[in-house]
């Protein structure tokens, strides 16, 4: 986790970028960080987040680019879902991606092995991606070649969920061996989400997994999310979720 509010004001965002955007109204663990002054950083600091976000959706926008944030836990399946996804599509969309990760450039090694263009965002301490470092992510894309520009998130079930990126299209990746009570857990991520993609359903028969359950509390936090089941593994359902990227992309050609 990130120093400060839970997740914090790293060295990122130094006198050259100030700005970090978050949503957490009060730090339970450290009252401190509840005073009228932070409270008074903290609000500067969420409003200059989304001015940048909506800079980047207008430059998306510019190019006609449909961009997608894909938000989960570590180990949920969002880098496999890139490369299934690619394959896929690659003869119909020209697709690129901006990676996030603490450390290490893997991810976008493993995109770029596909002839997709990705560039990798190492957030050191930052449990998050946020605008400006999307912004500078844009700028390291061939934006004019491009249809859809897909955000791997940091993996997270909680402060991703805070941060407008500048994305059209928020994605939540909950994995069958993660459980069932992931929404009421975590119910800003869920709530946030336009859709919600359970993962690794190949693994229902060994995990004490209920589909129902899962979409109950996730309908209670947001009704209108659309939801999917998918394997990577064995290819079930992933002609629904390519079937909506491609409508999605669709619509944003219309506007």
């Amino acid at each position: 986790m990130c120093k400060d509010c839970g997740c914090s004001i790293t060295d990122h965002h130094s006198e050259h970028n100030p700005n970090h955007h978050h949503h957490h109204n009060l730090n339970h663990s450290n009252p401190s960080l509840n005073d009228k002054k932070t409270v008074e950083v903290i609000t500067k600091i969420l409003d200059a987040n989304d001015r940048q976000a909506e800079s980047n959706r207008k430059h998306f926008d510019q190019y006609g680019i449909l961009a997608i944030n894909l938000m989960s836990s570590p180990g949920a399946g969002k880098t496999t879902l890139l490369e299934k996804s690619i394959d896929m599509l690659k003869d119909e969309l020209k697709i690129g991606v901006i990676e996030g990760d603490l450390e290490t450039n893997r991810d976008a090694e493993r995109i770029k092995a596909k002839g997709v263009p990705a560039y990798q965002i190492t957030t050191g301490q930052a449990c998050h991606l946020d605008a400006f470092m999307v912004h500078n992510g844009i700028h390291h894309l061939p934006l004019e070649e491009l249809d859809i520009v897909f955000v791997e998130n940091v993996g997270n079930l909680v402060c991703p969920a805070s941060y407008d990126i500048g994305t059209h299209i928020n994605v939540v990746l909950l994995s069958v061996p993660e459980g069932d009570d992931k929404p009421a857990k975590y119910p800003i991520m869920f709530r946030t989400a336009d859709l919600m993609l359970i993962t690794k359903i190949d693994l229902l028969p060994y995990f004490e997994f209920s589909v129902e359950k899962a979409v109950e509390e996730a309908r209670k936090l947001n009704p209108k999310m659309d939801i999917i089941q998918i394997s990577t593994k064995t290819g079930e359902g992933l002609d629904k979720w390519i079937n909506y990227i491609k409508l999605k992309t669709s619509l944003r050609s219309i506007i």
